[in-house]
């Protein structure tokens, strides 16, 4: 997900979008621990969308 994409996105649809990767996180992380994660780089991915996701919301907040 690109900066692009999240400015564009409303606070409602930010903060949905940001409970998603998480809950998506946990699972990744669940199935990284039982040795079932065919792909480890979306754990990377999925956590940096977060802080993008936040970044963006932060700076509404304070403006």
């Amino acid at each position: 997900m690109k900066i692009t994409e999240i400015k564009e996105m409303s606070e409602a649809e930010l903060q949905n979008k940001f409970r998603e990767l998480g809950e998506e996180l946990l699972q990744l992380q669940v199935r990284k621990q039982t040795g079932q994660l065919e792909k480890p780089h979306l754990l990377k991915s999925i956590r940096r969308d977060r802080a993008r996701i936040l970044t963006v919301l932060n700076q509404s907040k304070a403006s």
